[in-house]
């Protein structure tokens, strides 16, 4: 019977990683598709005066509608991509964020939205030391999070961070923290080797860490911790 239970456990031990892989492939995956599945249906039209079977076969075949959708999908991300880079489109761009900027509720939702994916956003030739560990949930404990702003205590001029704390094994989820930024401590990692951290519950980690700060004193009862809760 003890074998029994050690090879069940072993056996989901191993499938769950494999599983929540799949789940997140086959979730962007389906994104992709449902982005691409009107083109699809354009290219089906345009294509059946010249072979209705072939249009037929386009829109009836899953694999191979899922597949088109997918690829004209990532070929216009691709030329999207392109064109913002140049001067035209990057004109395009800022003519349409104007536009957004005028409708009040879309504004907040573009602006907020923006900044988040900048943040966040790394080509991984440099760390851009927005990684970093603060005392959370309380001062004997540290969490890792991503300094996503920096403001000043209007009335002790105190400089202030803005710090998002994701969730353990899912990080859209989490707690956006305001502390002083002097016991803030910064990590030097990428965001991916941050998210990856989180995702792994800790078991993918580094063999060191910087947990303390040299000049960093006794915590307070963590009063200057203020804490909402992001959904």
């Amino acid at each position: 019977m003890t074998h029994f239970r050690r090879y069940i456990l072993t056996g989901v031990v191993t499938v769950i990683p494999i599983m929540v892989t799949l789940f997140v492939f086959s979730f962007f995956l389906n994104l992709l598709s449902g982005i691409g599945r009107p083109k699809v249906i354009v290219l089906a039209n345009a294509v059946r005066p010249l072979s209705p079977d072939l249009a037929r076969w386009i829109l009836d075949v899953p694999w191979l509608s899922s597949t088109l959708a997918i690829t004209l999908t990532l070929v216009m991300f691709y030329v999207l991509g392109w064109a913002v880079t140049n001067l035209v489109g990057r004109r395009i761009l800022n003519r349409i964020e104007d536009g957004l900027k005028r409708i009040p509720f879309v504004t907040t939702i573009y602006g907020a939205t923006k900044k988040l994916v900048e943040t966040f956003q790394s080509d991984g030739s440099e760390r851009p030391q927005k990684v970093v560990l603060i005392e959370f949930p309380h001062s004997a404990m540290k969490a890792v999070g991503f300094l996503t702003h920096t403001m000043v205590d209007e009335e002790t001029g105190i400089e202030l961070a803005a710090v998002y704390v994701p969730t353990a094994p899912n990080p859209t989820g989490g707690y956006l923290e305001i502390v002083p930024k002097d016991r803030v401590i910064m990590q030097d990692w990428s965001v991916d080797e941050a998210m990856t951290f989180v995702i792994s519950g800790g078991t993918t980690a580094p063999a060191t860490i910087r947990f303390t700060k040299p000049d960093l004193g006794s915590s307070s009862d963590g009063s200057a911790l203020m804490t909402a809760a992001c959904q």
